[in-house]
């Protein structure tokens, strides 16, 4: 693409490609620096509504550095080169993201058409979509990426990095009590693929079924249909409530035709569910929520551990002593249930806790919060589009991490927001 729109293109549109180079989300951190050179070249720089919230969140992580050699009650680990590059690694990304919102709020409708950006981001979809049954029907694809090969093992050996630097098409997990494969491809994690599908599945239809033709609509209702399989197979609880509450959502916010059709289609999309072999697999998930006391046990281990440090918490993750089942650490030859549970790691809410204390969970919650207020009477495509993203980052801060693509998808959502008002 030509013109300065090149930078988001390249990161939407081009995913697929750094995804296979090992990069990712980590993509962010590389086109950022073109934004910023661009972005100071066009100087005065605009600013959204709220951006003194995040001013405050990236401020309070700086700050958290100083905690990052202490260690709360009730966890432990050694402070080390692996705790200082998770460190640094998440402080790039908030500060890239940065760069990528005040980007694209800068840049004018002529430079990137609104249809443009949420067309770009219905191509991710699709990405996604493919990505998705990939893991499904290959779920043991893998492969080391060029980036993997090229760092060294004190980087690339770190268990945050390397999650982030080697595609895999699924992660596998005894969710229904046998090894169960869920996609995660093109996305670091198998939760990071059902926050993204949800939020690229808005966008999508606003671009694909809203400002589509006959041949475009017809295109989305299969795309959609084939994006059910993943979905489904994903065995993710959170993404299943988002798109009934989204569903629920518009059903409240429009009006006429529209809300006929969209109870229509939510009629028939569960009737052919409820007669379909995935139907039984829901069922079977529901009756397995094997998760629920691991949550509880790190949730109520990193609410403890903040109170220790409210304020700007201890800069990155700690592990937590023992797990929901036993005080032993670490797996044993008679516990292989066993382990260490790190604190902050079911949900971004939990994770801004302990890195940043509660009062960078508090500036979290009220910057979105405020997007919701703000643009609440956006009635368009793309206002209505928006805020539902935003109240989604409300209910997956529970149980999502943000980090790495999450947030991407959020703040892009954010920006359109943004470049929506007059």
């Amino acid at each position: 693409m030509k013109g300065p729109a090149w930078p988001i293109a390249a990161l939407l549109v081009g995913y697929p490609v750094w995804w296979g180079l090992g990069f990712g989300g980590l993509a962010v951190i590389v086109l950022a620096v073109p934004m910023a050179v661009i972005l100071w070249r066009r100087r005065p720089i605009r600013v959204p509504r709220g951006f003194g919230l995040w001013l405050l969140l990236l401020a309070g992580y700086g700050l958290s550095a100083l905690m990052l050699s202490e260690m709360p009650p009730d966890t432990y680990g050694e402070f080390g080169a692996g705790r200082v590059i998770g460190y640094l690694m998440r402080l790039a990304l908030y500060v890239s993201m940065l760069v990528m919102v005040l980007y694209l709020g800068n840049l004018s409708e002529r430079e990137l058409p609104q249809l443009r950006l949420v067309r770009m981001l219905g191509v991710l979809f699709v990405t996604t979509v493919a990505g998705g049954l990939l893991g499904v029907f290959f779920p043991s694809f893998s492969f080391t990426s060029p980036l993997e090969l090229a760092l060294p093992d004190w980087i690339g050996g770190n268990s945050f990095v390397q999650n982030l630097i080697h595609p895999t098409a699924a992660q596998t997990q005894k969710v229904l009590g046998y090894a169960s494969p869920r996609p995660e491809a093109p996305f670091e994690w198998a939760n990071a693929w059902g926050s993204n599908v949800s939020v690229l599945l808005i966008w999508f239809v606003v671009g694909w079924w809203v400002h589509g033709g006959r041949q475009r609509r017809a295109v989305a209702v299969v795309l959609m249909g084939l994006a059910a399989i993943p979905i489904v197979y994903s065995l993710n609880r959170g993404l299943w409530i988002g798109l009934g509450l989204g569903a629920l959502y518009l059903v409240v916010r429009v009006g006429g035709r529209t809300r006929l059709a969209v109870c229509a289609a939510a009629v028939t999309g569960a009737l052919v569910f409820a007669f379909s072999p995935l139907a039984a697999l829901v069922a079977q998930r529901l009756d397995n929520p094997h998760s629920n006391d691991i949550r509880a046990f790190t949730v109520s281990a990193t609410i403890s551990a903040a109170g220790h440090s409210p304020l700007i918490g201890y800069g990155n993750t700690r592990n937590a002593m023992g797990n929901h089942r036993t005080i032993t650490t670490g797996k044993t030859a008679w516990c292989g249930g066993c382990g260490h549970p790190p604190l902050g790691s079911d949900g971004q809410l939990w994770l801004l806790m302990i890195t940043q204390g509660f009062a960078g969970a508090a500036l979290y919650v009220a910057f979105f919060v405020g997007a919701i207020r703000r643009h609440w009477s956006d009635r368009s495509p793309v206002g209505l589009a928006g805020v539902l993203v935003m109240a989604l980052v409300l209910l997956y801060m529970f149980i999502y991490d943000g980090l790495v693509t999450p947030l991407i998808l959020y703040l892009i959502s954010f920006a359109l927001l943004w470049r929506n008002r007059p």
